[in-house]
């Protein structure tokens, strides 16, 4: 509480009703406080008690007051300040108070109140001040002034209540975020919820800080944050200046304006970055070449796309502040698809005389040559030939082509002239007018009466070429501009004259001057011999107006500038879609009466017999009604059950039945290959047919199916790529189903990706296709899952249920399997610290063995187990086999050869990659006195039945292909199984009697395992799933996938799709040559796109070879310490300089061909021992190419004959693009010099000096086992390595690497920014290189005709491109970084 003072008049009393609410009231407290400015007593007390009077005269408002205690004298009670401000009821603080409590609190000093009056009544401002604690400077704030649109809220008719409003304001920017408006009087309480009002609109306009409950910090934060802006503003200022000397800039750069727009920093060092930056040039003669195949080839928005109107205006508005003109601007965004897309085509189409000073090269200087001079007089001719606004570059070509002759070369320039732009032509033979004499005597007479109109304004420079002047020529704000008409003597005089403009006006107005005064001649004076004086007249007559609107760049761009194209070509059309034709529902009584003829064959009784004892049998009528009933039927079945081998041959029953036979095209998807074959070699044996007939299948690499097929075994790859191959649109996805009845997805619970993917198109083909049927199969009981997602749709869904046919399982856990066995570990063993469990309290030997064991599989104890089994079974006179579940192919390759020692027992292999014959041999029977042993991945869980299995050793682990965010790609990742992928291994063991399952882990792991497996589609990356949804014409991508049974995340989704443009799969929205192919590959995106480059540019065996290494392993072993030394000279033996996998791949091809040259087995085994290579990893390898030459020649690449060797520069450059976006920038070091006889010689840096930076993780370094580790330079003008796995241990290590060029980077990396500083180009967004930004402009344009070429390979799989003119330059700017061969 404040110290009381002395009070001065209060308010009469009111004439009637209560205190503090009447008109009158409020009048007279104006009236007796107009001279009180200043009331410390209602500041600082909360005394209920009148005060004491003033002593001495204080004036008569004094006069009639009491004492304290006294009552009044005469006359009603006087009100207090409590009735006035509160009612006559309120007995709480009011405002100022309140103000003055929170003011002593924070130690602050006694608020100021400053009174303004006005005609509206009387308003108070508050001023805070406060001391600091250390310094004792005094701090005061600003007034707290509320906007002029709501000072009424604070205005009242006395100054009193105006002074509590204050401080209700005043308390409110300070403790808004407090519940104090509960204390307050009724009329504040309201005035407190109009300030909140007020506050969520200054949140709205970013001023949230007005309320911060410590407005002295706030202040000092904003006064320093203010001078920080003013000093920035002042360094950009200083930076801008000394910007616009910098050779080819202008000061206004496109990419600091967007970063300033986003909130970045505009005050940095321009040049900052750019001065290490590699630097890109082009050879002359390669620019000429590229620029003249761009005139021909080059698509501007091949799609279509249209933009916004909202995103022209943007655009027009950034690049005419850059400095191009705006009619310009309007032209490129009428025929682009982004704003990228518009600035390349302005620097294609501007003429160099009109382009902004940041894109021209450093040393360009308008109307200077930079040509060499030798020839004195070509250059003399090109000069003027070039005047009027025709491309030097352009005039020397035809120059040459013309052979030296001036006229030739001016004919030829205007008929180039003529033809460029949209629907342009050119006549070959102008209609020849009649003359009474010669050519020549035709000419001296138009030129002598020339002579005589224009008189001082006409001058004859030659015989063949005269020159005219035109009067008051204006440009804008130029007036008078010195403008001549030149006319030329054409070689078919007087049919065609030779029009040129000289004057200082930029060359699109003078070429469209030229062009337009043409169009006239030809079209107005096609009869008349003497056509130069009515063209000059025309030309005097329209010249302004022209300037003014000089029409279209394109209509002349195709002289002006020597990359722009001559006309407009248009996009290379798709081939349309060859579809099936729909299925004909009638009834074909021949197709009953044949199948009745089928049934009374003995052996299809037999099999009937057969099949009547499989529980699916049972409810076959159900089945049938089912389908019949509901689009989409799921059919619940456990494992032996019949379901997938039973279902389609009842609904192919029915059809025949019912004559419907010709009509049935049952197709049936399982997730593996040898599920496939193993049921179509079962289901064609129940019908009695060969394989191939009625019954067939098709894999990858693989198809046995004919015309008269009507169940089909497929992968669901297989029915993938159908799909996507179907034409590229949703339409074409129905139409490629129509002639198929059924669609079966086996083993749906797996919950794969392709299967997922697969049930969302299926989904949306039903709608289209009322009369298809979709039926999923699944091992497990989850039809809710299943049923919601069709239901949601409007789709009829039935549910059928089938039970199993098993025996009784008895269950074995790993401490059961050690006393059984009695199997020990040793203490010198490899323990698993990441053991589940660990008691280390625990004596008990079996515990202990458990912990030594770990999580590991441990082959000692699966061979003890399984001979185990061997001798009980053999003990019990019981038949049977084993069947072991492992993770992998390493795992089940191991096992088989220490099973193999056991004479007893016959050991087969089962897993994907195995041929066909190989999976087939697990089904026969093993020979006599043997027992079999199937040792399996998890493809024996449900996709296969193996009838004789009664005991199943179950490891507990499982392969799954998970995201390796080290290399961003995807791999198989060993972890635990879950609960129900074991519960399906324990079926296995009771299928033909009472079983047992062994289970190599205890039950408190099962009990920590995961129930389900989680879905692919939420642990994978999704650039190979967002391709093929796009491939198959969806265009919202993420939209589709959202539509999926577990959609993944929109992160995910949106940064797989951002992927895809980097790698140029997809433009813009628009689907690529390059990503129809990766869509179709079965191969990750990286190796697909590697393998794809190398059928384009020749290079095929190469490319292929190293995505079978990325896909497997280095063929290099990892040596033993003592023996690295060894091991890495050995490896340095195959390198070039020119990076790990290329390395790698000169290994292999030299194992390769000791294998083709068939040399002895032995000396190749030494060659892999000296050489340190896994002769192991070199046949994986060479299997892996193999499967990837066979899915390329399906999809029609194959390796044409080459007759020259590959340049290993352009396997190199191909190799890094694989891997993009994963690039790291080299620096080298400042050079250093050392003294020599021959003067000054540059020493080679030190690998140790030389840094590599990411974009990501910053500096990182070459990890010590790559062939780069100790490079002291790079070959090729390497200025960036690419990486394929990143390692971080004490420091980011990046392994796998391949270095490559600045022309490599712009060809086949991520997207080109244009920098408009003039200091050069951005590349994905932050590699900088230091060149003319024209030259990004041509090979962005070259990078979309290197797609053509992809797409005329697609279109024609057997045509041969590397002689193709763009192949070929491309690999020669590669090889030769940019420069001239």
């Amino acid at each position: 509480m404040g110290k009381k003072g002395k009070e001065k008049a209060t308010a009469p009393p009111p004439t009637s009703g209560s205190s503090g609410s009447s008109k009158k009231t409020s009048k007279a407290a104006t009236n007796n406080n107009t001279n009180s400015q200043n009331d410390d007593f209602i500041v600082f007390t909360n005394s209920t008690k009148d005060p004491k009077p003033k002593k001495g005269g204080q004036g008569s408002s004094n006069a009639g007051k009491p004492g304290a205690g006294e009552p009044e004298a005469s006359g009603p009670p006087k009100p207090t300040v409590k009735q006035v401000i509160g009612g006559a009821s309120w007995t709480g603080k009011l405002p100022v108070n309140l103000l003055s409590e929170h003011c002593q609190r924070q130690k602050w000093e006694k608020p100021d109140y400053q009174q303004i009056k006005g005609k509206d009544g009387f308003s108070h401002f508050v001023k805070l001040s406060a001391k600091h604690p250390k310094t004792q400077e005094m701090q005061t704030l600003p007034p707290f002034k509320l906007p002029p649109d709501h000072i009424h809220l604070v205005t009242r008719p006395t100054a009193l209540e105006a002074r509590h409003a204050a401080a209700t304001y005043a308390l409110f920017r300070v403790c808004s975020m407090k519940r104090i408006d509960t204390t307050l009087p009724p009329d504040y309480k309201a005035l407190w919820k109009q300030f909140e009002e007020l506050k969520k609109e200054d949140i709205k306009k970013g001023n949230a800080w007005l309320y911060d409950a410590d407005p002295f910090a706030t202040a000092k934060q904003r006064e320093s944050d203010k001078a920080a802006a003013e000093k920035k503003r002042k360094e950009q200022e200083a930076i801008r200046e000394k910007a616009k000397n910098m050779p080819g800039a202008a000061g206004l750069v496109l990419r600091s304006n967007a970063a300033e727009k986003a909130g970045g920093s505009g005050g940095a060092n321009p040049m900052k970055g750019w001065t290490t930056a590699p630097k890109v040039e082009m050879g002359k003669k390669t620019r000429s070449q590229l620029e003249d195949l761009l005139r021909r080839e080059v698509i501007w928005n091949p799609h279509g796309v249209k933009m916004s109107n909202a995103q022209k205006a943007a655009i027009i508005k950034e690049l005419t502040s850059s400095g191009f003109r705006k009619s310009h601007v309007e032209e490129a965004v009428g025929e682009c698809k982004d704003r990228e897309e518009t600035l390349e085509w302005l620097l294609v189409h501007v003429p160099e005389d009109d382009l902004p000073r940041w894109a021209l090269p450093e040393s360009y200087s308008a109307g200077v040559s930079v040509a060499a001079t030798h020839d004195l007089k070509r250059e003399a001719a090109i000069k003027r030939l070039s005047q009027s606004g025709y491309s030097a570059e352009l005039c020397r070509k035809v120059y040459d082509e013309s052979n030296g002759d001036e006229g030739r070369t001016a004919l030829a320039l205007q008929h180039f002239l003529l033809s460029s732009g949209d629907g342009a032509e050119v006549s070959d033979t102008p209609d020849e007018p009649f003359i009474s004499g010669t050519p020549e005597e035709c000419w001296a007479d138009e030129i002598d009466s020339l002579g005589s109109v224009f008189g001082e304004n006409f001058k004859r420079v030659s015989d063949d070429v005269c020159q005219i002047r035109i009067e008051s020529v204006r440009n804008g704000p130029q007036n008078n501009i010195e403008t001549l008409v030149q006319i030329r003597k054409s070689p078919r005089y007087p049919a065609e004259i030779i029009l040129a403009i000289l004057a200082d006006l930029p060359s699109y107005i003078k070429l469209s001057l030229i062009k337009k005064a043409l169009a006239y001649v030809n079209e107005s004076l096609s009869e008349e011999p003497m056509k130069i004086y009515f063209a000059v007249d025309w030309i005097q007559q329209n010249v302004n107006n022209i300037i003014e609107r000089p029409g279209k760049l394109r209509d002349i761009s195709g002289v002006a500038s020597t990359a722009a194209e001559v006309r407009t070509v248009a996009a290379t059309q798709r081939k349309p879609a060859r579809h099936p034709k729909p299925l004909a529902w009638f009834a074909d009584p021949r197709s009953r009466e044949e199948w009745q003829r089928r049934q009374q064959s003995v052996g299809f009784k037999e099999m009937l017999a057969q099949r009547q004892k499989l529980p699916a049998w049972q409810v076959r009528e159900r089945l049938v009604a089912t389908v019949a009933q509901n689009q989409v039927t799921i059919i619940a079945g456990e494992t032996g059950s019949g379901k997938s081998t039973q279902s389609v041959q009842f609904i192919l029953d029915d059809l025949y039945s019912k004559g419907f036979g010709t009509a049935a095209n049952i197709i049936c998807t399982q997730p593996r290959r040898i599920s496939a074959l193993g049921l179509a070699d079962r289901v064609s044996d129940e019908r009695c047919s060969q394989i191939g007939k009625e019954v067939g299948y098709s894999i990858r690499g693989e198809n046995k199916s004919s015309h008269e097929t009507k169940i089909t075994f497929v992968t669901t790859g297989v029915l993938l790529r159908r799909l996507q191959t179907s034409g590229g649109s949703t339409d074409d996805v129905v139409a490629s189903l129509a002639n198929v009845s059924h669609v079966v997805l086996d083993e749906v619970h797996e919950r794969s990706l392709d299967t997922d993917f697969l049930l969302s198109i299926i989904r949306d083909v039903l709608k289209k296709r009322k009369d298809l049927k979709l039926i999923l199969m699944s091992a497990t009981l989850d039809a809710a899952t299943f049923k919601n997602y069709f239901t949601t749709e409007d789709l009829e869904v039935g549910l059928v249920e089938i039970a199993g046919r098993t025996y009784p399982v008895e269950d074995y856990y790993l401490d059961d399997i050690i006393q059984i066995t009695g199997f020990t570990v040793g203490n010198d063993r490899f323990r698993d610290e990441g053991s589940f469990d660990s008691d280390d309290s625990a004596k008990d030997p079996i515990n202990k063995t458990i912990q030594r064991l770990g999580s590991r599989i441990n082959y000692s104890l699966l061979l003890e187990t399984a001979k185990a089994i061997d001798a009980e079974l053999y003990h019990s006179n019981k038949k049977g086999g084993i069947l072991i579940f492992l993770p992998g192919v390493a795992e089940i390759n191991q096992t088989v050869n220490q099973l193999g020692s056991v004479s007893s027992l016959h050991v087969l292999p089962l897993h994907a990659s195995l041929d066909t014959r190989d999976q087939r041999r697990v089904f026969a029977s093993p020979p006599a006195g043997k027992r079999k042993v199937v040792v399996a991945t998890n493809v024996a869980e449900t996709s296969i039945t193996i009838d004789d299995i009664v005991a199943v050793i179950d490891t507990g682990r499982v392969k799954e292909t998970s995201f390796d965010p080290q290399n961003n790609m995807r791999k198989l990742e060993e972890t635990w199984a879950s609960r129900a992928a074991c519960k399906q291994r324990r079926g296995r063991a009771g299928r033909v009697q009472a079983g047992k399952c062994y289970k190599l882990y205890t039950r408190n792991l099962e009990q920590q395992m995961a129930e389900r497996p989680e879905p692919e589609i939420r642990r994978v990356p999704l650039e190979q799933l967002c391709l093929s949804v796009r491939a198959m014409g969806t265009r919202d991508v993420g939209g589709f996938l959202a539509r999926t049974p577990t959609p993944p995340e929109t992160v995910a989704v949106e940064g797989a799709v951002a992927m895809l443009r980097r790698m140029g799969a997809l433009d813009g929205e628009e689907l690529t040559a390059l990503g129809r192919q990766l869509a179709v590959i079965p191969a990750d995106l990286r190796c697909g796109k590697l393998m794809v480059y190398g059928a384009i540019f020749g290079c095929l065996d190469e490319a292929i070879t190293i995505a079978a290494i990325l896909s497997t392993r280095s063929p290099f072993v990892s040596p033993p310490p003592d023996r690295r030394d060894a091991a890495r000279k050995a490896r340095m033996r195959f390198s070039a300089g020119d990076g790990d996998l290329l390395t790698d791949l000169r290994a292999f091809l030299q194992w390769n061909a000791m294998l083709t040259d068939r040399a002895p087995q032995r000396q190749i085994r030494q060659f892999c021992d000296e050489s340190f290579l896994s002769y192991q990893n070199l046949s994986d390898i060479a299997a892996t190419r193999f499967q990837y030459y066979s899915a390329l020649a399906e999809i029609g690449i194959v390796s044409p004959a080459r007759p020259k060797a590959v340049p290993m520069a352009l396997v190199r450059a191909l190799t890094a693009s694989a891997f993009t976006p994963q690039i790291a920038r080299i620096q080298l070091p400042d050079k250093k010099f050392t003294a020599s006889v021959s003067g000054a010689v540059e020493l080679d840096p030190e690998a140790r000096t030389i840094k590599y930076f990411t974009r990501d993780n910053g500096r990182v370094f070459v990890h010590p086992s790559s062939t780069l580790f100790d490079s002291q330079g790079f070959s090729g003008g390497a200025a960036f390595v690419s990486y394929f796995s990143m390692i971080s241990t004490s420091k980011i290590f990046i392994r796998d690497l391949t270095p490559f060029n600045a022309f490599t980077l712009l060809l086949f990396s991520g997207a080109i920014e244009l920098d408009t500083l003039g200091r050069g180009l951005v590349v994905d967004g932050w590699l900088r290189l230091r060149g003319w930004a024209r030259i990004g402009v041509l090979v962005s344009r070259l990078r979309g005709m290197v797609d053509n070429v992809i797409a005329m390979k697609v279109g024609d799989p057997q045509i041969d491109v590397q002689d193709n003119e763009v192949i070929r330059l491309v690999a020669r700017l590669v090889e030769f970084d940019g420069l001239d061969a």
